[in-house]
């Protein structure tokens, strides 16, 4: 990533929509192209490599999702995809494919400004691994001691409430479907009922979060899954 802002690619048919997007991130100072298509669009991930991709689905030439699915074998880098799409099962196939955000059209510029400075944050920091002690306001875990303090009060988790958090921790500020989370968590999707993993989620936020009903770290994206706040 070339200085503090990342480079962006728009791949979005709507000229006007691109142009509109493009303009914004520009007085912003990031630096962006625009594609009308998911050809121009690949070609130009390939070829001048962006920091993040915003991408449209409903592309005249290939599936959106197909398209994701072809970025991310490329290489890892930030999709949030941009699209008229609302319905959860669209959102869910989306995050599922490889998408690492999804917002729905019409937009307010400030939201998506707001998404891509989550998506920056996740560039700009280090990976994290799994004997990297994490610290956000009071919550601290240290994977080594496998501790978890709340302040300076040490809380007790399940081994499933564990694993669930570190795998939030590690994917914080993207957003995880039910499906994701059951396949890291339990090792497999479709069986795991939804319910299962919200029962964890709950008895989780419990203990971690001053006030479960509004909750600091573990925040819900309703219909689709969970999202561990970054900043």
């Amino acid at each position: 990533m070339r200085g503090d802002n990342p480079r962006i690619l728009v791949i979005e048919d709507d000229r006007y929509i691109a142009d509109f997007i493009a303009l914004s991130l520009r007085q912003q100072n990031y630096s962006c192209q625009t594609a009308a298509s998911a050809a121009e669009g690949l070609f130009l991930f390939q070829s001048n490599r962006p920091d993040i991709v915003l991408l449209d689905l409903g592309l005249p030439d290939r599936d959106g999702l197909e398209v994701i699915r072809e970025l991310r074998g490329i290489r890892e880098t930030p999709v949030l995809i941009v699209s008229a799409r609302g319905q959860e099962k669209e959102k869910i196939d989306a995050l599922d494919a490889g998408a690492d955000d999804y917002i729905t059209k019409p937009f307010h510029m400030g939201e998506l400004m707001a998404r891509i400075r989550v998506a920056q944050r996740k560039l700009n920091r280090e990976t994290y691994t799994e004997g990297e002690i994490f610290s956000m306001d009071d919550l601290k875990v240290d994977p080594l001691k496998r501790q978890v303090l709340v302040g300076q009060e040490e809380v007790h988790l399940t081994p499933l409430e564990y694993r669930l958090l570190l795998i939030m921790i590690r994917n914080r500020g993207k957003v995880l479907t039910h499906n994701h989370i059951a396949r890291e968590v339990w090792g497999y999707g479709e069986s795991e009922s939804t319910q299962t993993i919200r029962v964890v989620t709950a008895n989780l936020r419990r203990k971690i979060e001053r006030d479960s009903a509004k909750p600091r770290y573990i925040l819900t994206e309703i219909g689709v899954g969970y999202r561990f706040a970054d900043e």
